[in-house]
């Protein structure tokens, strides 16, 4: 069990709640005004997608697992991320960061299945 990954995804998990209640309520007007609620909302669904699998792995006992644990925790931080900062500030230039959090993202899971499949595969 690696507990720093299950720590860091259950703060990432109340993250994730906070901001979509914060985003329906306090930031509605301001994301409407913006034409980023969708833009919003995907962040979140993303972030709390990824919070989950990081719990997930964090109950795994291989040192490979950590490699994908990193991978997710770096494109949360910048796809989610991003589009947060997007969605809230209007801000279009940090829209390059997020199809490199999306690569990280991609990398997290195709590591994933190449470290099953080469567990399960017979020497």
């Amino acid at each position: 069990m690696n507990k720093k990954f299950i720590l860091i995804a259950g703060a990432l998990g109340f993250l994730a709640v906070a901001f979509g209640a914060f985003g329906a309520h306090a930031l509605k007007d301001l994301l409407e005004a913006n034409g980023r609620s969708q833009t919003f909302e995907l962040a979140v669904r993303y972030h709390f997608f990824h919070a989950i699998a990081l719990l997930a792995l964090g109950f795994q006992n291989q040192m490979r697992a950590r490699i994908v644990g990193l991978l997710w925790l770096i494109g949360i931080l910048l796809f989610s991320g991003s589009l947060y900062v997007l969605a809230i500030f209007n801000a279009t230039s940090v829209a390059l960061i997020t199809p490199i959090g999306g690569l990280f993202l991609l990398a997290g899971w195709l590591t994933l299945m190449v470290l099953a499949y080469k567990k399960n595969k017979p020497a």
